[in-house]
């Protein structure tokens, strides 16, 4: 049965609500009036969307979770760097096809690169969506600092790009991504090195996390966990390039671009969506 578009936007307000309360962690009855549903209808709604109950939900955004993940969800990645990376980086949940630019196109910092962008609704808040003819080539969050900010910050990795609004073109991309249903094009803009972490990044499923250090072991660096860090933290493509999969051995968040926020809710979601295919 299709889902009702009108249902998606009112799951990811509660998701939002949720994750801005989650100090007072607010009973179904308090969340089924934000969203001016009954409670009984509201439960049964954001079960069917997200998979798991609203107050398992909100245990997933406990900060104990993370170490959860860490001890119970911990990826490997040396295996799948030895069959391959290509070959294991489709995100799980969502049909993937990505390709790279060249080195040199990627010197030219955008030169002569049409991008079009748009804002767009998301679980995780607003999101600039920016995309070339090949694909999506940046994804941003928006809550934490504003849409005008992220503009600039995404429009300064490719300074020398031709930027344009463009909704109609990305949507078909974006909304295979946020329904989970179609095809989601990426096109990866990086220096070689940045290229390799992405690729490890792509190959960590869902619900589960690695660490620094493993994906400096992956892609055949053991000491450049630093290096390694700071690729991540230059991913252009958040959610679907999925850093926010990335912890510290300690099982903490560490850090994240747009926002530990949205990288709880990521985490959270995701650990939802699993549970519910268990």
């Amino acid at each position: 049965m299709a889902r009702n578009p009108y249902h998606f936007d009112l799951i990811a307000r509660a998701l939002g609500y949720i994750e801005a309360h989650q100090t007072t962690q607010p009973t179904l009855a308090e969340l089924a009036q934000a969203t001016g549903l009954s409670p009984a209808h509201f439960q049964r709604l954001f079960s069917q969307w997200v998979g798991v109950s609203p107050k398992r939900y909100q245990q997933y955004l406990g900060l104990q979770h993370a170490k959860f993940l860490l001890e119970n969800r911990f990826t490997v990645l040396a295996t799948a760097h030895e069959v391959g990376l290509s070959g294991a980086s489709r995100l799980h949940d969502l049909f993937l096809r990505w390709e790279a630019m060249s080195p040199g196109d990627y010197a030219a910092r955008g030169l002569g690169l049409m991008i079009e962008y748009a804002i767009f609704d998301s679980p995780f808040g607003d999101m600039l969506v920016m995309g070339t003819a090949r694909g999506i080539c940046g994804l941003a969050f928006t809550a934490g600092c504003g849409n005008q900010v992220a503009m600039e910050d995404m429009q300064a990795r490719w300074p020398r790009a031709t930027f344009r609004p463009g909704k109609d073109t990305l949507r078909p991309w974006v909304d295979a991504a946020l329904r989970q249903r179609g095809e989601t094009r990426l096109h990866l803009i990086g220096a070689p090195f940045q290229l390799k972490v992405w690729e490890a990044l792509l190959a960590i499923p869902p619900a589960h996390v690695s660490s620094y250090s493993q994906i400096a072991e992956a892609i055949g660096v053991a000491r450049g966990a630093r290096a390694v860090g700071t690729a991540v933290g230059r991913n252009p493509i958040a959610w679907l390039i999925p850093c926010h999969r990335v912890l510290q051995k300690s099982g903490a968040l560490g850090g994240y671009h747009w926002g530990l926020s949205v990288k709880r809710a990521m985490l959270a979601w995701e650990s939802a969506r699993f549970e519910a295919t268990q």
